[in-house]
């Protein structure tokens, strides 16, 4: 029978349903939890066979479940979102107002396959591999396909994926595709069908490995009885294809290769990078040299042999392909070009997702590998051939339209074009669908509608039937092509045409059943294999020092931010509000902006005043866009500790996650006429910042007794002291360099602040005076508080760094520490404190403004010699000697 959606020559080695007899008996009824479960007529079923009872594969599943409740279903399903938000699993939206982070959906149900369905599947998956590796070779070779006319040359010349640059280049192991995923589905009649090929990015590991772990932790028991394969040995043989690119050196240089934080991929590349162990680079992070890659370090340029790409293919080199690229490295494909560095997938790989192709690779897999193709798309038709185009606009209604060009490129003279389903349009946007068609026919794809398979779902309350997609990975290895024995889910209830990585309801785990027991397989060295012992850690990236650095400072900011707006909370939540104005009004000078200082709150009395202040401590909390709120510095945080998630703890983690879960997230809306709209100070902002100040205290504990003392710890710390010095210049230079009558309470809230109190009392029996304050504050190296201490850990720091020990002269770094401390230690108490006749402090301003210019000394200094790794340059007085020096000898 004619299908129209596969064609009349679909193949017949596909898994079918498996239907019953009119003998056999009746179906055991589902448990409790299904009660609600009913797919839509039509659909194939991957839980209900033909005789409405569970498949057998889901059959012990099927009973586990009707043994629980819906409460402990629901308490599993909190569980699992609990797991990923701790784990920080998420993905970037990105749109014209900026990007933010969705947290990942993870139904805890998984989706069971048969063992002899995978079967089928993998086999067709890898030969799917081997025939677009094939015709990647073909297209950037010989191209007998196109002179043969197995594919139309302006299908590739005319495909802004084409590379040109690519052309001829030679490929370690012959291989163009290293990592391939295909996304596909069951149709009505159970049949295997593709929807989609990615071979520049196959995104979704990370995803597919977050899922069995969260999975395997909610069903332990059940998990380890139905023989699930495992997933650790599809890295295994990707981690050794990786190491085969690297030209038969023994201890090679691999690195994950991400387009950076602000990428809608950004955790998949980190966790990716954890799992295989190798480090996580962007384009930054990487030089060309002497047609070579290099990794900028803090110990200098290393060299890197393989790259795992994790970058769209025209944003690697802003040299030769796209000069916009801000996550490229210039050079890279002359590097590429000259053999001195292997790029897994292969520069120029991603042109073929393009759905235009799945009407000619049949005849390409006949052509290239001899072979039938198994796995098919739906039937398709490539609107640049007349007769498809007719065709395709005779029967609009019952297709799929699908630009042509890959995926995120846009159409030329338009934007970026998605899946259209013309049946959901109305007549005028048909109208305007059939007239883009008409003008640029060759831009566009018709395909045939295929509604995915459906399958139990948890919505919180019961089961309900969600449409269905896989994405399968397969990886290249010496005999071909081996398949990940598991997959990423995409389910969702409403979109019959397939589902995005980022589109849908959620994901689920996908258990591949063995035939008999599985052996446990680890990425760890096998217990007998001997490890070389090492210490060090100069090869940390360049980028992830400064990130460290400043996750060190946004972290103490927010902490420093908080502790002086609880004390004024405080004081504004007590009856002695108006006898602190000014305090409060210099305490809050320090963090605002200048114009912000408003000079009636430094005398005023009016009531006004104290609703003005409340409003200015909420703005200073939970204001995102002022920079010198709490909300601002958490922000920044945590998009500081997503970048650098593979270099802090998992409780360190989760304490950070802790800090976003709070409400600081929430948006600032001021109600009119200034009023705050949190009127009860003391129970909202007090209690807010007093567990942020546990936490942000708890996280800077687990970096001293965590981490190990290495550079990324000293830039972490670094940054820390730096910030922390910072405010306290700041800080004393808003409230100590005028004095004022009175000055005990100021005082006090200083004390208070810097966490000093006590060590005040135990010292000087309560007296309050300026300069045993000032003493305890600036100078004292005993208190881990005071400016000096921070200046003394700075200095340990630097010394520590890496550098030319055989040379004399001390850098700029090193001078400027050495000049802030010799200044502040030699500085005389009496004098700091001392008050002229206008009521200032000159010395102290002083001696605040040196200290200030020695710090931002230190960090330019800094950055110059370790976050920034420029080419040599030579004078021109050399340049114009070894001109002269050529022309002589020619």
């Amino acid at each position: 029978m004619y299908d129209r959606a596969f064609g009349a020559t679909a193949p017949f080695a596909r898994t079918f349903a498996i239907r019953r007899s009119m003998s056999s008996p009746l179906p055991p009824p589902l448990p409790e939890a299904f009660a609600h479960y009913s797919p839509p007529p039509g659909a194939y079923d991957e839980l209900l066979g033909a005789d409405g009872a569970a498949r057998d594969h889901w059959r012990r599943l099927v009973e586990l479940l009707g043994q629980w409740k819906a409460a402990e279903l629901g308490q599993r399903w909190d569980q699992a979102r609990k797991l990923i938000h701790d784990n920080g699993v998420t993905y970037n939206i990105h749109d014209e107002s900026g990007g933010t982070q969705r947290p990942w959906v993870l139904d805890p149900i998984p989706l069971v396959i048969a063992a002899a369905d995978w079967a089928a599947l993998e086999v067709g998956i890898n030969q799917r591999a081997r025939v677009l590796d094939a015709l990647l070779a073909d297209l950037y070779g010989p191209q007998h396909v196109l002179r043969e006319g197995l594919v139309p040359p302006e299908l590739v010349f005319a495909n802004p994926g084409f590379l040109r640059c690519c052309q001829g280049l030679s490929m370690p192991n012959g291989r163009w595709l290293h990592l391939y995923a295909a996304i596909v589905c069951r149709s009505a009649d159970g049949q295997w069908t593709v929807l989609g090929d990615r071979t520049a990015v196959p995104l979704g590991l990370g995803y597919a490995l977050e899922n069995r772990l969260v999975v395997s932790r909610l069903l332990p028991g059940l998990f380890q009885e139905s023989h699930v394969e495992r997933l650790a040995p599809f890295f295994l043989s990707m981690r050794a294809m990786l190491r085969s690119l690297a030209g038969g050196r023994e201890q090679p240089r691999i690195a994950v290769h991400s387009a950076g934080p602000m990428s809608e991929n950004s955790f998949l590349d980190a966790y990716l990078s954890r799992y295989l162990g190798f480090p996580l680079v962007e384009g930054g992070d990487l030089a060309v040299r002497d047609d070579r890659v290099f990794i900028k370090t803090l110990g200098g340029l290393l060299p890197v042999d393989v790259l795992l790409r994790r970058v769209p293919d025209r944003e690697c080199d802003p040299l030769e392909l796209d000069s916009s690229a801000l996550a490229g490295t210039p050079g890279l494909v002359h590097a590429v070009r000259q053999g001195g560095v292997s790029l897994a997938n292969a520069l120029g790989a991603g042109f073929i997702e393009s759905p235009a192709f799945g009407e000619f690779l049949p005849a390409v897999a006949k052509r290239l590998l001899g072979e039938d193709l198994i796995l098919q798309m739906p039937r398709s038709w490539w609107c640049g051939r007349p007769e498809n185009l007719a065709e395709v606009l005779a029967t609009l209604d019952d297709l799929v339209i699908e630009p042509a060009w890959p995926r995120g490129v846009a159409i030329p003279g338009g934007s970026a074009v998605k899946r259209i389903v013309p049946a959901g349009l109305t007549a005028d946007q048909k109208a305007e669908l059939v007239s883009r068609i008409q003008a640029r026919p060759a831009d566009w794809v018709g395909r045939a509608v295929v509604a995915p398979s459906v399958t139990p779902s948890w919505d919180g309350a019961t089961m309900v039937p969600a449409a269905v997609t896989l994405r399968c990975f397969s990886a290249a290895t010496p005999e071909g092509y081996g398949t990940l024995r598991g997959a990423l889910a995409r389910f969702s209830g409403h979109e019959p045409t397939g589902v995005s990585l980022t589109s849908g309801h959620g994901s689920k785990d996908v258990w591949v059943l063995s035939r008999g027991p599985v052996a446990p397989v680890t990425l760890l060295p096998s217990p007998g294999q001997q490890i070389a012992l090492r210490r060090g850690g100069q090869e940390l990236p360049s980028r992830v020092a400064d990130h460290l650095f400043w996750l060190g400072r946004n972290v103490e900011r927010a902490e420093g931010a908080a502790r002086l707006l609880r004390a004024v909370a405080i004081r504004l939540a007590s009856e002695s509000t108006l006898e602190t104005a000014t305090e409060v009004a210099l305490l809050l000078a320090s963090l605002s902006e200048s114009t912000a200082v408003r000079p009636e709150w430094r005398m005023s009395g009016r009531i006004e005043t104290h609703w003005e202040m409340l409003g200015e401590v909420q703005s200073l909390v939970f204001d995102a866009a002022r920079p010198a709120s709490v909300a601002a510095s958490l922000k920044a945080t945590w998009r500081l500790a997503s970048v650098v998630r593979d270099r802090i703890s998992v409780d360190s983690w989760k304490i950070l996650s802790r800090t976003r879960r709070a409400n600081f997230a929430e948006p600032f809306c001021p109600m009119p006429g200034g009023v705050p709209v949190l009127t009860s100070v003391t129970d909202d902002v007090q209690s807010l910042l007093d567990s942020l100040i546990y936490d942000l205290s708890a996280f800077a504990g687990l970096g001293n007794e965590s981490m190990t003392r290495g550079p990324g710890w000293q830039f972490l710390d670094m940054g820390r002291r730096v910030e922390r010095a910072t405010n306290a210049i700041a800080l004393q230079r808003a409230t100590l360099a005028q004095a004022i009558p009175d000055s005990a309470r100021l005082f006090e809230m200083l004390l208070e602040i810097a966490d000093s109190s006590m060590t005040y009392r135990n010292r000087y029996l309560g007296s309050l005076q300026a300069a045993p304050v000032v003493d305890l504050l600036m100078i004292d190296e005993t208190n881990p508080r005071s400016l000096g201490y921070q200046l003394a850990a700075i200095s340990n720091h630097v010394d520590r760094l890496p550098r030319d020990q055989s040379s004399p002269v001390l850098s700029g770094e090193q001078r400027a520490v050495m000049a802030a401390t010799s200044m502040l230690r030699m500085a005389d108490v009496d004098e700091l404190v001392r008050v002229d006749s206008g009521g200032s402090r000159p010395h102290l301003v002083q001696l605040l403004t040196h200290l200030e210019g020695h710090l931002r000394m230190l960090w330019e200094s800094l950055t110059h010699h370790y976050l920034v790794h420029a080419a040599p340059r030579r004078r021109l007085g050399d340049m114009l000697a070894i001109d002269i020096k050529q022309e002589a000898e020619s």
